[in-house]
């Protein structure tokens, strides 16, 4: 069993408590993936036949990444989220489908945007396709959820999930206004992965309560299990980045370094650094330092200071608030798989 560990403050949301261990057996996906099975053959379904369009680089480029291994673990949150509340009907499934839409998109504009070489382990839609193609197709997509949430008609599901992309927008874009910003809050990070991440779990999670007419208690415990979760999901891929033992990248080691982006590992490294460690931040940070020697040194003081350990501690943090969302309802094989899922996301990596 994992021990306790106390979790060093820094910043107004950091946590000064004890987290709460993970459970003794190694978490998995698999609850979850054999709960949402069914429901993923629809969605699936429902995903290739939108992806479809008569100008033929539209689904090459747009298959190239919804083919691409991932997950599809926000989707999944959805169908999970139904079959916890007891919800029999099949809105859910278009609704799913729009949501890996939205996340797509975003992945696709992204990867312009970071000028990303590698996306799930294999080239980027950018460096096969051109930066055009690839952001044009990302609005394509971006325009099927929205048709996908219409039919559905509901103003409310609408509401959430429109709501949800300008959040998400608004997250990239205050993440870029960060990038190179040596003196970025651990307080402003967390407002950051909350809206380019979290938003989207959270959406994701409450509309299955919306289309199963719950009350507003269990939709928004949903909200805060997706939403807990997504920044528990976000705080191990940054620490997947700089963790010298990490093994499921998918992306080229050291992007985020190279890229000047202030994640919670390099804001944990840097506030506990003397004046020399604090000069090198600046300086690679800045763009200054991004050789494979700098990179190195970076991972030398992250390690040094704890940095990645206690990012995947804050997240185990958010992974267990995500676990004491869900105890509101009826215990059984979907609260499980839900619960399990939260812990399999900090487990990530290792």
């Amino acid at each position: 069993m994992l021990a306790k560990r106390r979790v060093r403050p820094h910043g107004k949301h950091a946590m000064s408590a004890e987290v709460v261990s993970l459970p003794r057996k190694r978490p998995t996906l698999d609850p979850m993936l054999a709960l949402t099975a069914p429901g993923m053959n629809a969605v699936n379904s429902v995903i290739l036949d939108r992806m479809q369009s008569e100008i033929p680089l539209i689904p090459r480029l747009a298959g190239h990444l919804i083919s691409g291994g991932g997950k599809r673990l926000r989707p999944m949150l959805t169908l999970a989220g139904a079959e916890l509340v007891g919800y029999s009907g099949a809105r859910h499934h278009k609704l799913a489908a729009a949501v890996e839409f939205i996340h797509t998109a975003t992945l696709l504009h992204d990867d312009v945007v970071d000028g990303s070489d590698l996306r799930r382990g294999k080239a980027a839609a950018n460096i096969i396709f051109g930066n055009p193609a690839t952001v044009l197709v990302g609005d394509f997509l971006f325009s099927r959820a929205f048709e996908l949430m219409t039919e559905d008609g509901s103003l409310k599901v609408l509401k959430i999930l429109s709501g949800a992309s300008a959040i998400i927008a608004e997250g990239e874009v205050d993440q870029l206004t960060a990038q190179r910003q040596i003196e970025t809050s651990e307080e402003r990070y967390l407002h950051i992965i909350g809206a380019k991440t979290a938003a989207l779990f959270a959406a994701a999670s409450r509309i299955s309560a919306v289309v199963a007419e719950c009350d507003e208690h269990q939709e928004q415990a949903l909200d805060d299990y997706g939403r807990n979760l997504g920044v528990a999901f976000q705080l191990v891929d940054d620490a997947i980045d700089y963790d010298s033992d990490a093994a499921e990248m998918g992306k080229t080691r050291g992007d985020d370094f190279r890229e000047g982006k202030m994640t919670m590992p390099v804001i944990l490294a840097y506030a506990r650094g003397d004046d020399a460690e604090r000069k090198f931040w600046q300086s690679a940070i800045s763009g200054r330092l991004i050789s494979d020697d700098d990179l190195a040194q970076a991972i030398r003081l992250i390690e040094k200071h704890d940095a990645v350990a206690d990012t995947r501690e804050r997240a185990r943090h958010f992974a267990q608030r995500a676990v004491d969302a869900l105890s509101i309802f009826p215990d059984g094989k979907a609260r499980a798989a839900m619960a399990e899922a939260a812990h399999f996301a900090v487990m990530r990596g290792y």
